[in-house]
């Protein structure tokens, strides 16, 4: 029964914040107005994408020491599922600018720094698909995680404080928590992260399973 506590956790926590995001009182912001409650889904998006992101260096790095198909498994599986959140995150940030920016994209720092970690991590999956060897590529695959998720700290976390940015708590903007995300919105967001970031955990357990279930009736 414990084994299944933290995805009943995860479950009960992304209800609570799809229904309190939707449903809950937010400050009333100019420009931003309703669509703040976005907050809720778009960052927790992000910060999902990043744990999954950083499970996937975990185990390219336990590869490169052990060798273990398993690890080089869970490694890009862990990508895998990290890119789908990745997508997500891009797209509600896409419908939040088109609402708050008058427009679907702009010339951004964190936008950019984000497209081209996708672009990154998309290479990585091109990188294993053009390797029939096993052995090398994994070890190929492992060294290049490394390699994008140094890029990604770079590109989403440090060009953005250094440079011009419109995301809160980059480029000279105040972060939401300093001047907007109060009590009331904290109550929402943190269980969302938390519960977000429990789901895609769960989704990288049933990929793995799948995976080596389908390698154990190929062989």
């Amino acid at each position: 029964m414990m084994r299944y506590v933290w995805k009943i956790a995860a479950a009960l926590l992304v209800y609570y914040s799809l229904v309190a995001g939707l449903t809950g009182e937010v400050p009333r912001m100019a420009i931003l107005n309703e669509t703040i409650r976005n907050i809720y889904f778009h960052v927790p998006m992000w910060f999902t994408m990043m744990a999954l992101f950083l499970v996937s260096l975990i185990y390219s790095l336990k590869y490169l020491s052990g060798s273990s198909p398993d690890h080089d498994l869970v490694a890009a599986e862990a990508a895998r599922v990290a890119m789908v959140f990745g997508i997500a995150g891009l797209l509600t940030g896409m419908l939040w600018a088109r609402f708050t920016w008058g427009a679907w994209w702009v010339n951004d720092t964190k936008l950019n720094g984000s497209a081209a970690t996708m672009l990154v991590y998309a290479a990585y999956f091109i990188l294993r698909n053009s390797v029939p060897e096993k052995q090398k590529r994994a070890r190929l695959s492992a060294v290049y995680a490394i390699f994008s998720f140094s890029l990604m700290i770079v590109f989403i976390m440090v060009l953005p404080r250094l440079t011009d940015s419109l995301h809160p708590g980059n480029g000279g903007n105040p972060a939401f928590g300093s001047y907007d995300l109060d009590s009331r919105m904290r109550a929402v967001f943190y269980p969302a992260v938390a519960g977000w970031i429990l789901v895609g955990l769960w989704i990288l357990q049933i990929r793995i399973r799948t995976r080596k279930l389908e390698n154990t009736v190929s062989i």
